[in-house]
């Protein structure tokens, strides 16, 4: 049993902590009239995040790059609990005309939208630029899901208007984002690969989480909507989140030596699903969450100006690709 782990520790405000799972924060809640959009869902904390919704009797959409990865997916899940509503949709969130194409067909097709989840993400891959012209980490893990999360809000601002239940945007970030001094907000900085260093690239990328949940949650509130926007740590998790990373002798030492602080899948979807599902989090927007808990996320990110700059800029890189040829 690791420090965080024991007993005698304090109890949280939320009364979960970072050995809860997503099972229990969501223990005896019925979600069965709510529709969630859990992004990276084909592994890791996203699929588990997508099970325990479902379990809780949500109908849970998996964006998937390839119809055949989702579908293997869904049938394990299924094996796990048949009654699941669970959908796969065709979505490459690194290509902006995939995620157009996905939030066209998801909008046609679907009635409500009560919870998205922006949890996929790409760590510290070599320099390579998206087909959008942007480089990869940025472009996966912010700039589609800001694309996706704006085609998706007016169908969230009309659900929680008709239902009467509060819409929810989680973005998943990462403690790396205290890294990024947050000056990076430039494409000719993003995509120079002479001065590209992968896991700088990935915390820039994380901090654009926060803030773009906290500049969303700004705007909204000011709209007098019903849709919270927050962000989280999930917590250091071993998964293939890190398949880029270069594993050696030193790095599986460290590894050894951080193994009390390491989580569980099931303990590292558990703030995603307590924001999701659970009723203390009601009300609850702007705000960065770890261990299921309100935190204090690092200065660049609680900074309103940098989020305006952050969204000003995206929207550019936006109405650039739709002037290309």
């Amino acid at each position: 049993m690791g420090f965080w782990n024991w007993p005698w520790r304090a109890r949280s405000p939320s009364g979960f902590s970072s050995s809860s799972t997503a099972e229990e924060v969501t223990e005896g809640i019925d979600a069965s009239h709510l529709t969630a959009v859990v992004t990276g869902a084909t592994n890791g904390i996203g699929k588990e995040t997508a099970r325990v919704l479902a379990l809780r009797g949500a109908k849970v959409i998996i964006p998937s790059r390839t119809m055949e990865s989702g579908m293997k997916v869904k049938e394990s899940l299924l094996e796990q609990n048949p009654d699941a509503k669970l959908h796969v949709m065709e979505m490459d969130l690194s290509s902006l005309s995939s995620v157009d194409s996905f939030a066209r067909s998801f909008n046609a097709s679907n009635k409500r939208l009560n919870i998205l989840i922006n949890n996929a993400g790409i760590m510290a891959c070599p320099f390579q630029l998206s087909r959008d012209g942007i480089e990869l980490q940025f472009a996966t893990n912010h700039l589609g899901h800001f694309l996706l999360t704006n085609l998706l809000l007016e169908k969230m601002k009309a659900t929680a208007k008709e239902t009467g239940i509060q819409g929810k945007i989680i973005n998943v970030s990462s403690t790396a984002h205290k890294r990024s001094d947050g000056s990076w907000f430039d494409l000719d900085k993003i995509n120079d690969s002479s001065r590209y260093k992968p896991f700088a690239a990935y915390s820039h990328s994380k901090l654009a989480n926060i803030l773009h949940a906290n500049e969303l949650s700004r705007r909204l509130q000011e709209e007098g909507s019903k849709v919270m926007a927050n962000s989280l740590h999930p917590g250091l998790i071993i998964t293939n989140i890190g398949r880029y990373l270069n594993i050696n002798v030193v790095v599986l030492s460290l590894a050894a030596l951080a193994k009390p602080f390491l989580k569980s899948v099931p303990q590292g979807a558990a703030t995603s699903c307590y924001l999701a599902l659970h009723p203390n989090a009601t009300d609850i927007t702007g705000k960065y969450f770890v261990d299921c808990n309100e935190a204090t996320p690092s200065l660049k990110a609680r900074d309103q100006a940098l989020g305006k700059r952050l969204w000003e800029f995206s929207e550019e890189l936006l109405k650039r690709r739709s002037r290309q040829p």
